[in-house]
């Protein structure tokens, strides 16, 4: 009789029965989305819990450095409140190190790992062990204006000579991309980087790994930057000032991620008609881009009274229709593979080949607890875009060895 009733509190708490005292309030740590897809789905999953939980979203603040910075000082105060943590992909490593995040059961594990993009499992695990689950992911295309480029480019090389020849005809230019001093810079140098062939550091985060790769990258980025193909505001562009300059009829080719098509649809029309897509230009003819992946992954906070069913939860809230109402509403791409088949999300993100493309051979930024500190340096250093030289890889390669050992200033 002791075990039965054993054995039905158990099932309670795994959500498949009504917990006697109600369900449990978890909290749900997520950045603003405002199309409303996280509160349909935290309500969908509350009521397909069977009364074990209630989802309670939390709304983060809107930059990743307040986010973080907000979850990290609840849990070194051992905040059991933090029931589901929504990771930027590049937080894991450093929230396991620390003792934060709870790892997943391996036979749940399993089940999240299956159908899964492999580069975003990358990002939520850490020294061989899933630490959170993939939620959504991002990833940047080559977005260009047809009636000036017939014919995309497959290189950069190509692009900035395309670029220049426009510019000699006096005719929209430039090449639009993140260089102002901040994690998008990173973010574009990761992607030189791995597309090269190279990492910047090694697989335990313990190593500063560059080598030629890197030269390659800096040359590209030295390459664009003392170019006419050039935006002369490159040093100051984020992703939204990219967008801006497009839409505004001063570029032929912009690398961003798939929001600028909506917006360029709502906003101009008269552009968004010859606006194209393709995917990221190579560093090298004939060898595959590596464009560095973004998105959210969810983790059980390891102070959490409610692990078991925030582990559900987390499952529910990824499901494909899940998945598929965070791409239509929101905008967010999917992470489950089996997604991208379905007709209603094809129709939704007409450049889903594109993405899915670029998502199967994406590249992970550095994987390390320092990563922040790793970043920075590689922001500082490399600023502005138009100061970019071989001669710059020496002091990087110390400067980021610093940071994956605690030393010296960050920037």
């Amino acid at each position: 009789m002791a075990l039965a009733a054993l054995a039905l509190a158990t099932a309670a708490g795994c959500g498949s029965g009504q917990s006697s005292s109600g369900p449990v309030t978890l909290n749900w740590y997520i950045f603003p989305e405002f199309s409303g897809a996280f509160v349909k789905s935290a309500a969908a999953c509350s009521q397909g819990s069977n009364g074990a939980y209630e989802i309670k979203i939390q709304t983060l603040p809107n930059a990743a450095d307040g986010q973080r910075q907000q979850m990290v000082r609840r849990l070194a105060a051992d905040d059991s409140s933090l029931d589901i943590l929504g990771l930027d992909v590049t937080w894991t490593p450093e929230f396991a190190e620390a003792g934060w995040i709870t790892p997943w059961p391996d036979d749940v594990a399993k089940r999240v790992e299956n159908d899964t993009l492999r580069s975003m499992v990358d990002t939520a695990t850490w020294k061989g062990r899933l630490y959170s689950a993939p939620f959504n992911t991002n990833t940047q295309l080559l977005w260009y204006r047809k009636d000036l480029v017939p014919n995309p480019p497959t290189t950069w090389k190509q692009m900035i000579s395309m670029a220049e020849d426009l510019a000699k005809q006096g005719k929209p230019h430039y090449i639009e991309i993140q260089g102002a001093q901040y994690e998008g810079y990173t973010v574009w140098f990761n992607t030189l980087v791995s597309s090269a062939g190279g990492q910047i550091v090694s697989d335990d985060g313990q190593r500063v790994t560059l080598d030629q790769s890197a030269v390659q990258a800096l040359d590209t980025i030295h390459e664009l930057a003392n170019s006419t193909a050039a935006d002369p505001s490159i040093g100051n562009q984020m992703e939204d000032q990219t967008r801006l300059q497009f839409e505004a009829g001063r570029a032929a080719f912009e690398l961003n991620y798939p929001y600028v098509y909506p917006s360029a649809k709502a906003d101009v029309p008269d552009i968004f008609k010859n606006m194209a897509w393709t995917v990221y230009p190579t560093v090298k003819e004939g060898v595959p881009t590596h464009v560095t992946i973004g998105g959210i992954d969810l983790a059980v906070g390891a102070f959490s009274k409610h692990k078991q069913q925030a582990f559900d939860a987390i499952q529910c809230l990824r499901s494909p229709q899940n998945e598929i109402q965070n791409a239509v509403l929101g905008g967010l791409p999917p992470v489950l593979e089996s997604v991208y088949s379905d007709p209603k999300f094809q129709k939704a993100y007409p450049m889903w080949k594109a993405i899915f493309t670029t998502l199967k051979q994406a590249s992970v930024r550095p994987k390390t607890p320092a990563y922040q500190s790793v970043s920075l340096q590689i922001s500082y250093t490399l600023s502005p875009p138009s100061s970019v030289s071989a001669k710059k890889l020496g002091t990087l390669r110390s400067r980021i060895e610093d940071a994956i050992n605690s030393k010296g200033l960050v920037p």
